[in-house]
C-alpha cells in the first residue's frame, strides 16, 4: 500500500526544513528537540480524572512515576497499566509522553502508571530494564494504595517502550510471583541486529532512520554486549508459551515493522492471543502526530479499547 498522502506531505515538509540529526547535537540539545516536537505534535487537553506524580524505590536510587486516573473514577479498584515511553532509550520523558497517557487513560477508562526508567548512555543496559521491572513489581505490591486492582495489571510501551514492555513481561514470566493481564506493544523494538527486511526497505526518509536506531542502541548497550541474548532482544527468547494476551500496533513504513511481526508471530505459534493493528500506510509511531493525522487519534483510540476489553475478561 502507498504511503498515506498525510504522512508523505509531513515528511516532505519536514525533509525540506533539515535539522541536524541527533548524533550530531550534544545531548541535552537532543533530548530537548524530541521534547518540543512531541509537545507540538502530541495530544492537548485530553481530561483526566486526577494526576499524581509519584517516586518508587529502584534499584540505583528512585524512580519518577506518573500515575493517570481517569475521569469519573469511583473509589472502587481501577484496572491498570503500566507504560514505559518511547525514545530509543536515550530521550523521552514523563513530560514527553504526557499527552499520550492521558489518551490512553481517557479511552481506556484504566488507570495509566507511567514509568521515567534511567536513560542512556549515562546508564547503560540493563538500566533501563532493571527500573521497569522494580517499578512493575512495585506497583503490583503498591495496587491498593494507588486505587488498582492488582489482578487486572496490564503493560505497555511505544518503540523502545515496547521493547522494556516485552522484556519485564518475559521475565516476570520467568521468575514468577506476578501476573500480568495483558500487553500492548506499540511499535515495539524486539531484536538489536538492524539486519530486517524493513530495517533496510525504510532505512532513510520514513521519519525514524537505521542510522538513528544504530545510534540509540550503540549508546545503550554497553561495550561488548552480547546482542543475541534473550535479555537483549526478547524475539530470540527459545520459549513464548505461558505469556500473556497481546495487541501489537505496526506501521508499514517502520524500520522496525518486520521485527515487531516476527515477535507477534512468535506469540501466536506459542498459543498466545494476539491483535496486530497493521497499519500498512504508516510510518513509525506515528500515534504521535495527532495534531496532523486523524488517524493518530482513532488507532490510540482502539488500542486503548481492547486493552480496556481484555482488563475487563481478566
Amino acid at each position: 500500500m502507498p504511503l498515506d498522502p498525510q504522512v508523505k506531505a509531513f515528511l516532505d515538509q519536514a525533509s525540506a526544513m533539515p535539522r541536524p540529526k541527533m548524533w550530531d547535537m550534544p545531548l541535552s540539545m537532543s533530548r530537548q528537540a524530541f521534547s518540543q516536537t512531541m509537545q507540538m505534535m502530541g495530544p492537548h487537553d485530553v481530561p483526566v480524572g486526577k494526576i499524581q506524580n509519584i517516586t518508587i524505590p529502584g534499584p540505583a536510587g528512585n524512580i519518577r512515576a506518573r500515575v493517570y486516573a481517569p475521569v469519573a473514577a469511583g473509589g472502587e479498584s481501577l484496572p491498570a497499566m503500566v507504560f514505559f515511553h518511547g525514545g530509543g532509550f536515550v530521550v523521552g520523558d514523563l513530560d514527553t509522553h504526557d499527552g499520550l497517557c492521558r489518551l490512553i487513560a481517557h479511552e481506556g477508562g484504566f488507570v495509566v502508571v507511567a514509568v521515567d526508567y534511567r536513560l542512556a548512555p549515562e546508564n547503560k543496559w540493563p538500566a533501563p530494564l532493571d527500573d521497569a521491572i522494580a517499578a512493575t513489581r512495585w506497583i503490583f505490591a503498591n495496587a491498593s494504595s494507588l486505587g488498582i486492582d492488582a489482578g487486572r495489571i496490564a503493560i505497555g510501551g511505544d518503540s523502545a517502550g515496547g521493547h522494556l514492555a516485552a522484556c519485564v513481561t518475559q521475565g516476570v514470566k520467568a521468575h514468577g510471583g506476578l501476573k500480568l493481564a495483558f500487553q500492548l506493544l506499540l511499535f515495539p523494538g524486539t531484536e538489536f541486529t538492524t539486519d530486517t527486511g524493513s530495517m533496510n526497505r525504510y532505512a532513510v526518509g520514513y521519519l525514524m532512520e537505521k542510522q538513528t536506531i544504530e545510534w540509540f542502541y550503540s549508546q545503550v548497550l554497553p561495550e561488548g554486549a552480547d546482542r543475541l541474548s534473550p535479555k537483549i532482544s526478547p524475539l530470540l527468547a527459545r520459549d513464548f508459551s505461558g505469556l500473556p494476551p497481546a495487541y501489537i500496533m505496526l506501521g508499514g513504513y517502520d524500520p522496525l515493522h518486520d521485527e515487531g511481526l516476527a515477535y507477534a508471530e512468535k506469540l501466536k505459534a506459542a498459543g498466545v492471543k494476539v491483535i496486530v493493528a497493521d497499519y500498512t500506510d504508516m510510518v513509525h509511531c506515528f500515534i504521535y502526530l495527532q495534531s496532523v493525522l486523524p488517524q493518530a487519534h482513532d488507532a490510540m483510540a482502539k488500542a486503548a479499547e481492547a486493552v480496556a476489553e481484555a482488563l475487563d475478561q481478566a
